[in-house]
């Protein structure tokens, strides 16, 4: 029963996978390299996403040689906008113990990937089985809701991941692990999507337990979590030369290595008393909260919270997150 599944699912996806630019049909990516990257990249991102980032990522560090010997202050430059910044450490970092320790070999055993930055179980299946064809199962979102439809899996998915993995790992095909392993996450973004899923398009169609049935829709069951809400201030503080002043994050924590506009959700440790108010707001949304931050601008010459003044036309030099580039082009709005 499994390997009729595992065929059926491999010919719809010789016919309707995506096209992808970091995918090869027909068995593993001639390039490792390439498999990293992406893989990295798409790590809580969506393919959507990913793809314009991935692109221009590559143009500049088309080598895991260029990427190890690049600053990584351009890396940020080339991630800015993509977010989960630590992922980018983490891949110049594995970039740099392949060409340093690994002799620019790239490893193709689990244990050996497990030791690289930035790669969990997920990512390290994903990587073998994409860059070696090794018979590896791989569990994202998508493959978990397919599977809990397919098997009709109603308990919470967090409660029963051994369970799911178990039935997936009996329908991987192990022989054309690369080719299934892109075939059942395009199955889950493109048929059973988690809203509208067009069951009549999808290969397992007349062996799924949940086709037709009204609560198909919460499949698999999840707990809602309620994002926070944060509120703060930042400050656009400019010197006497129409400079303007920036700092750079530490390297923990959210954001860090980036550059930023000072801000803060409680006082700032500067005086802030002469500065002006633009009554405008700029909203981000991270993974677990939302961040709002109200617009001031402030003339000053004296501040020294471990930043620099930069003239503004070379604000483009510094990497900047996307929630501080939304308070750059708003501002040029308020001018």
């Amino acid at each position: 029963m499994q390997k009729t599944l595992s065929k059926q699912l491999l010919e719809w996806y010789t016919k309707n996978g995506r096209d992808l630019p970091w995918r090869v049909k027909g068995g593993p990516h001639p390039d490792p390299y390439v498999i990293l990257v992406s893989e990295i990249m798409l790590q809580q991102t969506t393919v959507k996403t990913v793809i314009p980032y991935f692109q221009r990522f590559m143009e500049r560090f088309p080598t895991v040689q260029t990427l190890a010997d690049a600053p990584l202050n351009e890396i940020y430059l080339y991630w800015q906008g993509l977010g989960y910044y630590s992922r980018a450490r983490s891949l110049h970092a594995t970039a740099q113990i392949i060409v340093r320790q690994m002799g620019g070999i790239f490893p193709q055993t689990r244990s050996e990937v497990l030791r690289l930055k930035g790669i969990g179980n997920y990512t390290a299946a994903s990587f073998l089985a994409l860059a070696f064809n090794k018979p590896e199962t791989v569990v994202d979102g998508n493959v978990i809701r397919v599977i809990c439809r397919m098997y009709r899996l109603t308990d919470p998915a967090a409660d029963i991941l051994p369970l799911i993995r178990q039935k997936a790992e009996a329908l991987t095909d192990k022989n054309n692990a690369a080719d299934y392993a892109s075939a059942i996450m395009d199955l889950g973004a493109l048929i059973c999507t988690p809203q509208n899923p067009r069951c009549l398009l999808c290969p397992w169609h007349q062996s799924c337990l949940s086709t037709g049935l009204p609560d198909l829709e919460q499949i698999p069951k999840r707990a809602k979590t309620e994002k926070k809400i944060k509120r703060g201030k930042v400050f656009l503080i400019y010197n006497r030369l129409g400079q303007i002043y920036i700092r750079k994050r530490t390297e923990k924590g959210l954001l860090s290595g980036l550059y930023e506009f000072p801000w803060s959700e409680t006082d700032m440790p500067f005086d802030t008393q002469n500065a002006a108010d633009t009554e405008t707001e700029v909203s981000h949304t991270f993974t677990h909260f939302r961040l709002t931050l109200r617009i001031y601008t402030l003339k000053s010459d004296d501040v020294n919270i471990g930043g620099i003044f930069v003239p503004v036309k070379n604000i483009a030099d510094y990497p900047f997150s996307t929630l501080m580039k939304k308070i750059w082009q708003k501002a040029a709005t308020l001018s």
